[in-house]
């Protein structure tokens, strides 16, 4: 069985993940940003099996390197990360948001945290193969303008959230080929299409489907042997937007990241 962080537990599909993955026999490190929900969440988990509880908000960086030092320290033997948080569209006609290090916020959390969590845990993953990272993006995806990532000008919380999981779904492409041979598998997948969550309920959207829609895919990357590099629509593989697969394009994506991650 494997020790799993999924960041993002206390709502939502990432809820629903933990209480699956803690029921099949997993031992779950269940991340939040508010510590009493974290602290109820692992208290209900733990009835049910293994789990503890990390707090962190993934809009301060600092914070996200914290977690994964704190992970790493206590569970040397961390084999699964399923990168899940994330900010939705934001409510209609809300302004554009900094995070705690003054980035916009969709890319901050929904792509910027994942890639530094990621990097920070990836000694322990790669120790611990076979390993998997999934990541928890969109089919709503929309070219970064990477000239300007953090989306000054004209800015719209949809295509900033659409951005933020095409570079996530680029970065997955990269991280895949870069860890080739190593053992540890990196996957991106749409879940499922405007589940019921508060993030798709604060968008102003009436839900298509449940968290419960959601979680296969998730399982199944997670648990199973899906390969790399690869982008699920649920269980099934699927295509992500062409110009994630573009050479050029993640070249230029991983120097404003790296760029990004050193402000």
């Amino acid at each position: 069985m494997s020790t799993i962080l999924i960041t993002g537990a206390t709502s939502g599909l990432g809820r629903h993940v933990a209480f699956e993955l803690v029921r099949s026999g997993h031992s779950v490190l269940a991340h939040g940003r508010d510590a009493g929900r974290v602290e109820r969440l692992a208290e209900e988990l733990r009835a049910e099996g293994e789990a503890e509880g990390f707090v962190a908000d993934l809009a301060s960086l600092d914070q996200v390197r914290q977690l994964a030092a704190h992970v790493a320290g206590e569970h040397p033997e961390l084999d699964v990360l399923i990168n899940n948080a994330g900010v939705g569209f934001g409510s209609p006609g809300s302004g554009r948001e900094l995070s705690a290090d003054g980035h916009e916020l969709r890319l901050a959390v929904n792509y910027l945290a994942p890639v530094a969590l990621t990097r920070a845990l990836l000694p322990v993953l790669r120790a611990n193969a076979p390993a998997r990272i999934v990541n928890v993006g969109s089919a709503g995806q929309e070219p970064l303008d990477l000239d300007d990532p953090e989306l000054t000008r004209g800015y719209d919380g949809t295509a900033a959230y659409r951005r933020s999981k095409f570079a996530l779904a680029a970065h997955t492409f990269t991280l895949a080929e870069e860890l080739a041979g190593t053992g540890v598998a990196v996957n991106v997948l749409h879940p499922a299409t405007f589940m019921d969550t508060g993030m798709v309920r604060e968008g102003g959207i009436e839900p298509w489907n449940t968290v419960a829609d959601g979680a296969p895919g998730v399982l199944a990357l997670a648990t199973q042997e899906m390969g790399s590099g690869g982008y699920y629509d649920g269980t099934s593989r699927a295509r992500a937007h062409e110009e994630t697969y573009d050479a050029w394009v993640q070249r230029r994506l991983t120097a404003v990241t790296d760029q990004l991650l050193k402000l």
